[in-house]
């Protein structure tokens, strides 16, 4: 029995990438489900993290940070360049009439660091995924310092938590999770750990299911009551990453075209999962919908971006798969 699930996980995760992309749509179809596993989402959060620190290549980010400079241009750029471009428009357009929930909502979008899944896309799309791996693993450490600075900006005292709560909370996850990966690897050790990547892998899109299902709570229903007003509020989703990611390849222009394009897809890929488990699973309904159906463009952007990217880049064809 064990062998057998040994192998299950081991071929979910050689064909992940199909099940990740279809695992949104499946917790559209189980709306029970969903409402069951929605207060789990924190703990389908802290696994995530858990894995992705487990699964970190290290030899990879020290490659990386050899020529740190990029890497560092990179991350303030979408720690703090993006959120306070973001705080700006909301200062000079007045979008602040708008409530403490659509704030909310644009905040958990444009401070939340990278997807940690961001460097398999950039993989997926043919190119050279360890600058967003070391840029994610970046993001990732300084998120307790930059997001209550963002949040206190963007939404003042409409915000969740306090700030230094905020940030206790954050680095709460993100330091249990890596305490938690640290105690796998030296249990199992490297060698063990690089026979299962694909048992690895298995298990992340087993987990990224749950938090898929966990996430669409509501999104049906939404779709059935409002239609029109969700099909907006997804589009509206899928063009504040297209904003993210084209800004982002404009200001890393000058950069080669394959590290400036995996700098602005992992900037389009925001965690907004880390965020409202940091808010312990409890947000507004507007901001819960929005951080919902904001997972259609970091799972679907890789497939509909491909052509572009072939293009930009100057991928062979056969490069991409």
């Amino acid at each position: 029995m064990i062998r057998w699930c040994g192998a299950g996980l081991a071929w979910i995760g050689r064909n992940g990438t199909a099940a990740l992309a279809v695992s949104i749509f499946i917790g559209m179809a189980l709306p029970a489900l969903s409402a069951y596993l929605r207060p789990y989402l924190t703990v389908a959060v802290f696994s995530l993290l858990t894995l992705a620190f487990l699964r970190v290549d290290t030899f990879a980010i020290r490659m990386r940070l050899r020529r740190p400079g990029l890497l560092i241009a990179a991350l303030l750029w979408m720690m703090l360049g993006a959120p306070l471009l973001t705080w700006l428009l909301i200062d000079l357009s007045g979008l602040q009439a708008l409530g403490p929930d659509v704030m909310l909502a644009l905040f958990i979008a444009t401070a939340a660091p990278p997807v940690m899944a961001a460097p398999a896309f950039i993989y997926l799309l043919g190119l050279d995924g360890t600058l967003s791996l070391a840029l994610s693993v970046a993001a990732l450490i300084i998120t307790p310092l930059t997001a209550p600075f963002i949040g206190e900006l963007i939404l003042g005292p409409a915000l969740p938590l306090s700030v230094g709560g905020l940030a206790v909370q954050l680095s709460l996850l993100l330091a249990g999770a890596f305490a938690v990966s640290i105690a796998f690897r030296k249990l199992a050790g490297e060698e063990r750990l690089a026979r299962s990547s694909h048992h690895i892998s298995g298990l992340n899109v087993l987990l990224l299911l749950v938090f898929a299902i966990a996430a669409m709570d509501g999104v049906a229903a939404s779709f059935a009551d409002k239609p029109l007003f969700t099909l907006g509020l997804t589009a509206l989703t899928f063009c504040l990453a297209l904003v993210q990611i084209a800004l982002s390849l404009l200001l890393f222009s000058p950069a080669t075209r394959e590290d400036a394009y995996a700098i602005a897809h992992t900037c389009g890929t925001r965690n907004m999962g880390l965020m409202v488990a940091a808010f312990g699973g409890t947000l507004p309904e507007f901001t819960w919908l929005w951080f919902a159906v904001g997972q259609f463009p970091i799972y679907i952007l890789p497939l509909f971006l491909k052509p572009f990217v072939r293009v930009f880049c100057r991928l062979n064809v056969k490069t991409v798969t």
